[in-house]
């Protein structure tokens, strides 16, 4: 695939995790709009409107072992307008794709560093998610990465997975 995008690289959890988190509770409400199964990932970089053959190219530069993540405690607010669950664990993995996509800066990325978490809903108020405090823990073990190209519409984004590469299985040397 060649071409722009608008691009990121992410983690997908395993298909156990995605079942632990569609029994979060999602209480239909007008200013909330949840995520659905598809849109479920880890964002580790945001790279914006760059070149498809580029950022793929960049992402297997990628050099880091497989982690242990851990999305939990409990859904939380970030900011005004997200619901989301925390996710632990990936900052070094994080650190190793920044590392190998350094000359794809993106501005607003440049400016905050790296939260780890798992957007739930977006709110468009400020009177919170029916689903903040729920309780949660799963660990889960981040195999691989995946460059995503997200194609925006009104009814939420959807994402495509445009490369995927493989971490380290031994913590040294090249990934398998």
């Amino acid at each position: 695939m060649s071409g722009r995008g608008r691009l990121f690289v992410a983690v997908i959890p395993p298909a156990d995790v995605l079942e632990l988190l569609a029994t979060i509770p999602r209480e239909p409400r007008p200013d909330v709009r949840y995520t659905t199964r598809d849109q479920w990932h880890v964002t580790l970089r945001f790279l914006g409107d760059a070149d498809i053959d580029d950022a793929s190219a960049a992402l297997q530069r990628v050099d880091a072992p497989s982690v242990d993540a851990l999305l939990g405690p409990r859904v939380e607010r970030l900011g005004r307008s997200v619901a989301m669950v925390p996710c632990a664990g990936l900052d070094d993995l994080a650190a190793a794709v920044r590392n190998a996509t350094v000359d794809m800066e993106h501005p607003v990325e440049a400016a905050r560093g790296f939260v780890g978490h798992l957007t739930i809903a977006r709110m468009k108020s400020a009177r919170g998610c029916p689903a903040s405090g729920f309780a949660l823990a799963a660990p889960f073990t981040v195999t691989e990465v995946h460059l995503m190209r997200s194609h925006l519409s009104r009814d939420g984004s959807r994402y495509e997975v445009v490369a995927s590469r493989s971490l380290r299985s031994d913590g040294l040397g090249s990934p398998r």
